[in-house]
């Protein structure tokens, strides 16, 4: 479908919704003012740079009203002798000013000012615009008001989008991109290619990828071109299915009409994932006839991986990018709420969000089904500091942020960590005196995001705060941290089926504030520092230490080059990345942006191009985030 009827049938599909859409136009011109000998340093309301000034001559230029203008150039259409040009459209006439119609159309100010016949010409005829579309760019020029409904999008869009009135065309847009839902979707793709609206385009695509199941049902998906799903599968925008249905949702639009469409299948297979595809989808998908026979033993022969699902509880990797997120902290702007992210692809720093909280900071944090969830934490209040138990989950295809269920106990300087699907909160600091807590002990809850419900588990023996833990084969280990004033290095290990703790082989040395992760079923540990007992200073730790469950036993793997208090540690893929913190030296501490890589395979230390400011307390995981995102970039601070 094409043209007109493309906005002929969204119009009958947006008829349910009717609101008019008024745009008020805005001068772009300078904005008045009295000048006088006075307080006016407006060159170019006083006549521009150089020269005389209107000060100088005692002169007073009175504010004068673009809407004024406007005013009385539209009361002059009644009187036809101060009027120019008459435009004639299916046998209506339009009388208008040619500078008028020069002001705000490229089309005619070519037509006006260059050699063309219609220049000295008192009636031009034009072809390819409806009277209505007409109408309605002329009260707009006259009057600076466009009123746009499902009854003149179609003339209108199309009136401006030939005669090149900017403005309108991008009102137009603005108002289908506001209408859009899935009855009319496939109608707008249309019409946003038919007159090139790039941005509405891309706009449709996007709700298209992200509400592809439920389109994908619907009898308008067949109404779509191969061009347009060529284009829809390969724009690379996140969609809200697994791979295996986008397969079948291919499947089903070949089918629909095989002998116009069976040509097409092989451009339509290469634009999927089917690495993601499970064994038994792509031999029902082999099997099909509207496939060619190299086609389906191309299928057979493809080897799913052993885990065809996508990383990280996602449902589909389409669109999107693993990428570095840091989370919060301080820099010496001061405390933050902001997050960001480093994206490979990009190759810089970026804003992706905010913490829909109060500044806050020792808060737990974790990732599951590439949701960011940030729960807990402290924050100042007429400098007090008050822990709070509320949590907020992010969600980065959606870019929205929703809240949770609160703690059963407020909770900072905790460990957040997902096991088998849940979130489990172990320790930290409390206000809460909680009722049959003992003192030599560490209350811990788990959190069930299916029915948004936070229930208590075995309590954690000693009292811990400012530890570290990560979940490895169903467990939860915990290491480290600080009972009172003593830093700790036993390791205890917490089993969900039999909702026990038991302890493990010790840490080779006593660590606080430090990080857990994982890699090749073993734990890492990073970070930290202990308490010199004969100085009462705290020495950093500057060794990588690895844990293998299978013996029991901590190993040294290797040294930071660059060891840090409160850095960021995060392992994507196969490398462990130490970002920011604080250095230490014999005279002075400092801040900085420093970020070194660790390959835990290959254990060589490289150092990679550093935060864009001076951090410290952050946290930092990896999140999914989609490639199609558009943010600012994160500007370096002044010392």
């Amino acid at each position: 479908m094409k043209g007109k009827a493309g906005v002929q049938g969204v119009s009958k599909k947006l008829i349910s919704n009717s609101d008019t859409f008024i745009v008020q136009g805005v001068s772009k011109s300078p904005r008045g003012c009295i000048c006088s000998t006075r307080g006016c340093n407006n060159d170019e309301e006083r006549g521009g740079g150089g020269g005389s000034t209107p000060a100088q001559h005692g002169a007073v230029r009175a504010p004068f009203s673009h809407g004024r203008l406007l005013y009385g150039l539209n009361t002059l259409r009644s009187p036809r002798p101060l009027l120019d040009v008459t435009s004639s459209r299916a046998g209506r006439l339009f009388r208008a000013h040619r500078v008028v119609l020069a002001s705000c159309s490229d089309y005619f100010r070519a037509m006006f000012t260059d050699e063309m016949r219609e220049r000295c010409q008192s009636e031009i005829c034009l072809n390819g615009v409806s009277a209505a579309g007409l109408q309605c760019l002329l009260e707009y020029a006259y009057t600076s008001r466009l009123c746009l409904n499902l009854a003149n999008i179609q003339d209108v869009l199309s009136a401006a989008a030939h005669v090149q009135v900017l403005t309108v065309v991008e009102a137009c847009s603005n108002y289908l991109q506001a209408q859009l839902d899935l009855d009319n979707c496939v109608d707008i793709a249309t019409i946003a290619e038919t007159y090139s609206l790039h941005g509405l385009r891309k706009r449709v695509y996007a709700f298209m990828s992200s509400h592809l199941h439920q389109l994908s049902k619907m009898a308008d998906f067949q109404r779509l071109t191969v061009s347009q799903l060529l284009h829809l599968l390969s724009c690379d925008y996140p969609v809200d299915c697994s791979e295996a249905q986008v397969l079948l949702t291919v499947a089903g639009w070949l089918q629909h009409n095989p002998s116009e469409r069976g040509r097409h299948a092989a451009a339509l297979l290469q634009t999927l994932h089917l690495e993601e595809v499970p064994a038994a989808v792509l031999e029902r998908a082999a099997h099909l006839s509207v496939l060619e026979a190299p086609l389906r033993a191309a299928l057979r022969q493809t080897v799913p991986p052993l885990s065809p699902a996508p990383p990280t509880g996602l449902v589909n990797s389409r669109g999107l990018e693993l990428a570095v997120v840091k989370v919060g902290g301080f820099s010496i702007a001061g405390i933050t709420n902001e997050i960001t992210y480093f994206m490979p692809s990009v190759g810089r720093w970026r804003h992706l969000t905010t913490i829909p909280h109060v500044e806050q900071c020792n808060y737990g944090t974790a990732v599951l089904n590439n949701e960011l969830y940030v729960i807990g934490g402290c924050f100042n209040q007429s400098l007090q500091e008050n822990i709070h138990p509320f949590g907020f989950r992010y969600n980065p295809q959606q870019n929205k942020w929703s809240t949770m269920y609160p703690m059963q106990r407020e909770r900072c300087r905790f460990s957040l960590s997902v096991v088998s699907g849940q979130l489990y909160a172990v320790g930290g600091a409390s206000e809460a005196s909680d009722e049959g807590a003992a003192e030599d002990e560490s209350p811990c809850e788990a959190y069930d995001p299916a029915t948004d419900i936070w229930h208590p588990i075995a309590a954690l023996p000693g009292a811990r705060a400012q530890h570290a833990a990560a979940a490895l084969n169903g467990l939860l280990y915990v290491s480290g941290g600080l009972e009172g004033d003593h830093v700790l290095d036993s390791c205890q290990v917490y089993d969900p089926s039999t909702g026990t703790w038991e302890l493990r082989a010790p840490l080779l040395t006593p660590r606080a504030d430090h990080y857990c992760v994982t890699h090749s079923n073993c734990l890492f540990i990073c970070g930290g520092w202990y308490e010199d007992e004969a100085t009462n200073t705290r020495v950093l730790v500057d060794t990588i230490d690895c844990y293998d469950p299978s013996t029991d036993t901590w190993s040294v793997v290797s040294r930071v080059p660059t060891p840090r208090y409160h850095a960021g540690i995060v392992v994507i893929s196969s490398k462990l990345y130490v970002i920011g913190g604080f250095h230490s030296d014999a005279t002075f501490d400092r801040a900085t942006g420093v970020i070194e890589c660790y390959d835990l395979e290959s254990g060589l230390w490289s150092v990679e191009n550093a935060y864009p400011q001076d951090i410290w307390e952050h946290v930092c995981v990896p999140l999914y985030i989609p490639r199609c995102r558009d943010d600012m970039d994160v500007l370096a601070i002044t010392k």
